[in-house]
Parts: C-alpha cells; structure tokens; sequence
C-alpha cells in the first residue's frame, strides 16, 4: 500500500497538475477572458495592502526564481565552484529570508482579506482557499530549513532537484527516493503540485499576464502640438 501511494502522489499526480495547470489556463484564457483578472481591493485598506502586497510579491518572486535555480540546476553545472553542502547552506539562507519576507507580507493580506467585511465579502471562496494554501505552503518551505539543518551534506537537496529535473524532463522518476526523504519535503512538494492544479481555477491566472517586458519597451515618442494662434 505504502509503495503504491508514492507512485500516485510522486509519479502520477504531479503529471496530472501539470496537465491541467498549462491546459486549463489555455481554455479558462479562451472561453473566459473577462474572468482573467487579479481582482482589485486597493481603495480598502490601503495602506495594509501596500506594505502586504509588496512584501508578498517580492518574497514570492525571489523564491520562484531561487526554487527554479536551485532545483532546475543539473548538479554538474555548479560542482565546478560549489559544492552541494554549499549550495544547501546558500539556500537555506536565501529561503529563510526571502521566506520570511513573503509570510509576513501574506499574513497581512490574509489579516486584512479575513477580518474586513467589505473585503470578504467580495472574496470567493477560492481567493480563500488560494491565500491559504500558499501560506501553508510558505510554512512548511519554512519549517523544512530545520529539518535541512540536521543533513548539511547537501544529499537531501540533490535528490530532490534530480527528482524535479527528472519530472520536466519526461525522465523516469525515482519515487523510491523521494519516499526517503522526511515528510516536510514530501508535503511541500505536494502542496506544490496542488497549486499548480487549482491554478487556472484562480485568481493566480493574472500571473501570465504579468507585464515583465514593460521595462524594455521601446521609449515613447509624444509630441506636443502647437496651439493655432488667433489672429
């Protein structure tokens, strides 16, 4: 029973989230644009949402991109001038920050979403829900720096991002070491495959349209017209 519950949570179930995270976004992007939105409360609370959103967003970005680098990267590639010992430490630093910076800036948010009428009242159940599973999911990515504390030889983290290159890769996946691991990592990575499933029933599908080549747009030309003098 214990072998076949890792091979549908580790190597069937992620596939499936996968699937219908790029799938359902295609369609929801087709058949309900209108519904493709962040949903706005800002004239609420403002300032509560300033220092919530900011602190969030920028804690959750430099965590995706830590979390991709640092798992998506082939051992090979930084052995040359890091070690996986080393390479633990630096993410155990960098997730502890960065970590800290996004659960308290989601607190805010959820403080605010959870305890101003006029905000929940205009919450959905799944903008409920959403927030929700990030912040557990932000605590267990918290938690699993202790546990990482206790291996520093960097095994642990090789077998994870072996497993995640594995997975995008099409490779066959090594369930049988995930099953080794402790259960903090096994639930924050399945907790991250949950995300990825009730993604395009969100409001997290805003995060494909984020503008991130608006900085290298080309300048804008305005030119001023000259007003017609009466004579």
């Amino acid at each position: 029973m214990s072998d076949y519950f890792y091979q549908l949570a580790f190597g069937v179930y992620p596939y499936v989230c996968l699937s219908v995270f790029l799938l359902g976004s295609l369609i929801r992007f087709d058949r309900e644009q209108y519904s493709w939105r962040s949903g706005s409360s800002q004239m609420l609370r403002a300032r509560q949402l300033r220092w919530g959103s900011n602190l969030f967003h920028i804690g959750i970005l430099l965590l995706f991109l830590g979390h991709a680098a640092g798992l998506l990267t082939p051992h090979q590639v930084y052995e040359v001038f890091m070690t996986a010992a080393q390479k633990q430490a630096l993410a155990m630093i960098a997730g502890g920050v960065f970590g800290t910076i996004c659960f308290i800036g989601l607190t805010l948010l959820i403080h605010r979403r959870l305890t101003d009428p006029r905000i929940r009242a205009t919450s959905s159940s799944m903008d409920i829900a959403i927030v929700l599973i990030i912040w557990l999911q932000l605590v267990l990515g918290l938690v699993s720096i202790y546990y990482s504390g206790q291996h520093m030889d960097g095994g642990v983290m090789v077998v994870l991002a072996d497993y995640c290159q594995r997975l995008l890769t099409f490779r066959a996946l090594d369930v049988g070491a995930i099953a080794s691991v402790s259960w903090v990592y096994q639930a924050h990575l399945l907790l991250g495959f949950t995300l990825f499933l009730v993604f395009p029933f969100s409001r997290l599908v805003h995060i494909w349209s984020a503008p991130i080549f608006f900085v290298l747009r080309p300048y804008q030309v305005v030119r001023r017209r000259a007003s017609k003098r009466v004579s």
